[in-house]
């Protein structure tokens, strides 16, 4: 038996090779491969195997159809609007630094930051009413509890997320800044620290801040826009003073001072909401959105005058001429009937 087969590169069969090699394989007539050894190593073979399904080995390849006669050149009528459309892969976002993370969540902390203040007032509110009874009667321990453990509760939530919020209303503005700078082909002078330290120190925090987000508005003539900020400084600087107050009220000795210092308090914490939401607005007017973050439409106002040449042509009254009336005949006594609708006739033949 001969050592030396030829493998069909179509079927698989191996064909031992007696004499001269041969090039179709008489089962499928495919290509043989040049001979080889049976086991021949991969290295002195010109060819490689490919892994096929078992039931492939066994089965008969289909005849191939015969070509049928030529039908001429292949044309086309116009230019082929077809082809492999190879679409770029598009690049990979890039990862959000800390300061997009932050200012992506500076509305919400905001409006989170607004609500603890409004229980904070709440908690304040009921604490005072707690005094105005505890006037005539006594109070039950468990009441002063409650009340102190949600006086202590939110006025620690709220300092908590006021500084968060804080922090992340910067980052927004710090962004805002750089877009309203880059439209205007400039640059933010000031650094994102001299932003951050204006706006979170004491005492410099109540005039800076009103100051950075007036040049926000760099490039812009948005009178709205400009209220907002003002009104929000406004009442920025009304909270400041009223917290001041209220943190010296707390140290007096009296009972009565006390008391009103609890409703010092209370509005302090509602000045706080107040500038959290107005903080919301001023963001929103500097992405060119209302107070409520809709989406701005412009309106435009034209001046409406008269056209130039009326549409409609007045109509005037034409005369008689003379020739026709002193060639007329007056009338008989029986034709008055005919006469007058034969002058209404002619009354509208000559306003047409």
């Amino acid at each position: 038996m001969s050592t030396v087969v030829q493998p069909c590169a179509r079927c698989g069969a191996r064909w031992a090779v007696h004499g001269a090699p041969m090039h179709w394989c008489p089962r499928c007539r495919g290509v043989l491969l040049s001979p080889g050894p049976v086991d021949a190593p991969p290295e002195r073979r010109n060819y490689r195997w490919v892994a096929r399904k078992p039931e492939h080995r066994g089965a008969r390849a289909a005849p191939r159809p015969h070509p049928g006669p030529a039908a001429g050149t292949p044309r086309y009528t116009e230019i082929p609007r077809w082809g492999l459309l190879d679409t770029p892969a598009e690049p990979g976002a890039a990862p959000a630094s800390r300061l997009d993370r932050a200012a992506a969540a500076a509305r919400k902390l905001l409006l989170w930051t607004a609500l603890t203040f409004a229980l904070a007032a709440l908690a304040e509110l009921g604490r005072y009413g707690i005094l105005l009874y505890n006037r005539t009667r006594l109070v039950d321990p468990l009441l002063l509890r409650i009340s102190d453990a949600a006086v202590l509760t939110f006025a620690v939530l709220a300092a908590v997320l006021a500084l968060l919020a804080a922090v992340a209303a910067v980052a927004r503005l710090i962004q805002l800044r750089r877009a309203a700078y880059a439209r205007i082909g400039g640059r933010d002078p000031r650094s994102p620290r001299a932003l951050l330290l204006g706006t979170l120190i004491p005492v410099l925090n109540l005039v800076w801040p009103g100051v950075f987000l007036t040049e926000a508005l760099a490039g812009r003539d948005d009178p709205r826009a400009l209220r907002v900020i003002r009104v929000w400084w406004l009442v920025w600087v009304l909270g400041g003073l009223v917290a001041v107050a209220a943190l010296c009220w707390r140290s007096a000795d009296s009972l009565q001072a006390k008391a009103d210092g609890v409703l010092v308090t209370a509005l302090t914490d509602l000045l706080a909401a107040a500038v959290a939401l107005l903080t919301v607005g001023v963001l929103n007017a500097l992405e060119g959105r209302d107070l409520r973050g809709r989406t701005r439409i412009s309106h435009r106002l034209t001046v409406a005058v008269d056209p130039a040449v009326p549409v409609i042509a007045p109509l005037h009254r034409t005369e008689q001429p003379q020739s026709t009336a002193a060639a007329r005949q007056e009338p008989a006594a029986g034709d008055n009937t005919g006469d007058e609708a034969g002058d209404r006739e002619q009354e509208e033949v000559g306003a047409k």
